[in-house]
């Protein structure tokens, strides 16, 4: 093959221009574009996802067990109720989602094995000119859009985080990271080690003990949990009354939004009766003779970072059981055995689980350039965690921390579809967040205050996230109580948004 024929083979063939262009079809872009087709009626658009389905990070993710760590009342969309257990499957999110995508007709919108490689703004054309890789096919597309709604998240799926422990390589088992998790490993009756404290170990554990020999849960600092039944009382009595499903998806997202605001305003105000009430419900499953005080006590004060929900306390149970069992301790070094603990005490392991996090992916691996100038997000400051100053025609989905991620997936795209009908009002071709004359002066800082919340994966990549100011507008403060009254006010004429 000639060189020429090489280049033909590989260039883009065709291109296709659509209003928006949404990255990813995972819990906020199925939801941006359900807003889309009500909110924006004859607005033309596509989502482009890497995967063979939708889903996202419940696609991605196939370790056992592997279910919400948030209620689904508040973690689903405002817009479809939720029906049975608050604390859901994979295989349950991915049906809700499969729902709303064919009771919204959202199918012709979507392409699938999609990976968006770069995008592009020329300000002389105002279009995002988005170049895009099939990845059956290998085929290059190009595709130009006028505004791009990035829903691809804040982690890389194709990788999970995992330390370069020292002799690593002298285990004798596997060593697997939950997401990239083996179909054909097989766990029955061996010894199993989990490395890690967070929702997937904790998700990992209870779903596992039963087939093992034994779950051995090593971390290097304990983490919070909060515990109870997986359902929602108020939910149960509405339905005992018949009351129609919209009406009980309100009212539970609201009962349940106010105990979480309650809990949260807790934290701050009492963390030491917070930190109790925690700790109780441990003692609760595992009775007061248990080393509390070593495994379930952090050193931080209570949602500093993520706490997740245990459905019917089935961590504890198996730890009770004796299948499961904690260590806390720091890893010296990797064995053909296991693992040697700092303490001089020897693991012994048959598998060897990192549940150890994300890899930080502010950009989605994409390449991004303004005017043929390549963009650094750290070199911006957010507008509200969602846009970016000097960056046109762009906003980001970033969830909560303390909340379901899906509540600012549905507070984002009525700000954007708002955004959108203005300018086609007003004939805007583009609008670009900027500093106002009066915050020229406001102190950059780390987009997230490490005092506030400082999960390990935010600070590993803090240093590739946009740059946040002392002012509500310029920051992604985390509070949905706050922005829920916040976002419906945000006046688009505002100094904040340069028009042209």
């Amino acid at each position: 093959m000639n060189v020429q024929a090489q280049i033909d083979e590989t260039a883009p063939r065709t291109t296709e221009h659509f209003d928006v262009v949404i990255a990813g079809a995972g819990i906020s872009g199925v939801g941006a574009a359900y807003h889309l087709t009500t909110q924006c009626p004859g607005t033309t658009f596509v989502a482009l996802e890497a995967q063979k389905t939708f889903g996202g990070t419940w696609t991605t993710h196939r370790y056992p067990g592997i279910r919400s760590d948030s209620d689904l009342h508040t973690f689903g969309y405002r817009f479809k109720p939720w029906t049975t257990a608050p604390i859901a499957s994979a295989a349950e999110i991915l049906k809700y989602m499969g729902e709303v995508i064919e009771e919204n007709d959202l199918t012709p919108h979507i392409r699938y094995r999609h990976t968006i490689t770069s995008a592009k703004w020329s300000s002389e054309e105002n279009l995002w000119t988005i170049e895009a890789t099939r990845t059956d096919t290998g085929e290059q597309l190009r595709f130009t859009t006028n505004f791009f709604w990035m829903c691809q998240g804040y982690y890389r799926h194709t990788e999970g985080y995992t330390p370069e422990w020292k002799d690593m390589a002298k285990f004798k088992g596997p060593i697997v990271h939950p997401q990239k998790w083996p179909e054909d490993i097989d766990y029955k009756n061996k010894r199993v080690i989990v490395i890690g404290s967070g929702a997937t170990a904790a998700t990992l554990i209870p779903a596992m003990a039963a087939d093992c020999a034994h779950v051995t849960m090593l971390q290097r600092s304990p983490t919070y949990f909060r515990t109870g039944r997986n359902a929602i009382e108020i939910a149960e009595q509405l339905r005992q009354l018949q009351v129609d499903e919209k009406w009980i998806h309100e009212i539970t997202r609201r009962k349940i939004l106010f105990d979480q605001d309650a809990f949260t305003r807790k934290t701050f105000a009492e963390p030491e009766a917070a930190k109790k009430d925690l700790l109780s419900a441990v003692e609760a499953y595992l009775g007061k003779d248990y080393d509390i005080a070593t495994h379930f006590t952090p050193k931080y004060r209570p949602w500093r970072q993520r706490i997740a929900f245990i459905p019917d306390g089935d961590l504890f149970q198996g730890i009770k059981s004796g299948k499961a069992s904690v260590v806390t301790d720091e890893i010296d070094r990797f064995t053909e055995k296991g693992i040697l603990l700092k303490s001089g005490k020897e693991l012994e392991a048959d598998i060897i689980v990192t549940a150890t996090g994300f890899n930080l992916c502010a950009n989605g691996d994409i390449e991004f350039a303004i005017d043929s100038k390549p963009l650094d997000f750290a070199d911006t400051v957010t507008y509200r965690g969602m846009m970016f100053t000097g960056v046109p025609n762009l906003v980001w989905v970033f969830g909560y921390f303390r909340a379901s991620w899906t509540l600012r997936v549905d507070l984002v795209a009525d700000f954007v579809c708002r955004m959108l009908n203005h300018m086609k009002e007003t004939g805007a071709k583009r609008v670009t967040p900027e500093l106002r004359p009066e915050d020229h002066n406001m102190p950059l800082l780390p987009w997230i205050d490490p005092e506030n919340f400082n999960p390990g994966y935010m600070m590993r990549g803090m240093h590739l996230l946009p740059k946040r100011g002392d002012k509500p507008e310029w920051q992604h403060n985390q509070d949905y109580w706050a922005e829920k009254d916040e976002f419906p006010a945000i006046d688009l004429k505002d100094k904040a948004f340069v028009y042209g």
